[in-house]
C-alpha cells in the first residue's frame, strides 16, 4: 500500500511541476505582450506623425484589442493554474502525506497587505495599454483632419471593440482578487 501512495505522490508532484512550468511560460508570454504593445504603439504613432496621416492610427485599435485579449486570456490561464494547485493538487497531496497543506506559497503570497493595491494598479495599467491608448488614437483621427465615411464607420467599430475589451479587463480584475494568480 505504501508503494501505491508514493507513486500517487510522485504523480502529483510531476503534475505540479508540469502546471508550474506552463504557468511560468504563460507569465513570460503575457508580460512580453505589454512590451510588444508599447513597441507597436510607438511605431504606428511615429509612422503616422512622419507621414502626417492620422488615418494610420486606425491600425492601433485592432492591434491593441488582439494583444490585450491575448494578454487577458493568458492571465486567466495563469490564475486558473494557481487555483488548480491551491484547490486540487495541494489538498490531494496534503491528504496523501497527512499534512495540513501542500504548496503553502500558492496561498501565502496572496494574503499580503499590498495585493489589492497591486491588482487595482495592474487593472489601470492594462486599461491604459490596451484601451486608453487606442481610444486616444481614435480621438486623434476623429479631430485630426478629414474623416471619410468608410473610415469613420471602421473607427466606430474599432471603438466598440476597444470598449468591449475594457469591460472584460475590469470584469476580470474586480473585485481585485478574482482574477490574479
Amino acid at each position: 500500500m505504501a508503494e501505491q501512495g508514493v507513486g500517487v505522490g510522485q504523480l502529483l508532484l510531476a503534475e505540479y511541476q508540469s502546471v508550474k512550468d506552463e504557468q511560468k511560460a504563460r507569465i513570460g508570454f503575457r508580460d512580453n505582450l505589454l512590451y510588444v504593445t508599447l513597441a507597436v504603439v510607438a511605431a504606428v504613432a511615429a509612422a503616422a506623425a512622419q507621414a502626417k496621416q492620422a488615418s494610420m492610427l486606425l491600425a492601433l485599435p485592432p492591434t491593441c484589442v488582439v494583444l490585450g485579449w491575448t494578454y487577458l486570456v493568458n492571465d486567466e490561464k495563469i490564475s486558473a493554474i494557481g487555483r488548480y494547485v491551491r484547490g486540487e493538487l495541494g489538498p490531494r497531496l496534503a491528504q496523501l502525506t497527512g499534512t495540513d497543506v501542500a504548496f503553502r506559497w500558492e496561498s501565502y503570497h496572496r494574503d499580503d497587505a499590498g495585493r489589492v493595491t497591486r491588482k487595482a494598479v495592474q487593472c489601470v495599467v492594462d486599461l491604459v495599454a490596451f484601451c486608453v491608448v487606442p481610444l486616444a488614437a481614435l480621438v486623434v483621427y476623429w479631430v485630426g483632419g478629414p474623416v471619410t465615411a468608410g473610415l469613420l464607420a471602421l473607427s466606430l467599430v474599432e471603438a466598440g471593440a476597444v470598449a468591449a475589451l475594457g469591460v472584460f479587463v475590469v470584469r476580470y480584475a474586480v473585485p481585485f482578487g478574482g482574477g490574479g494568480a
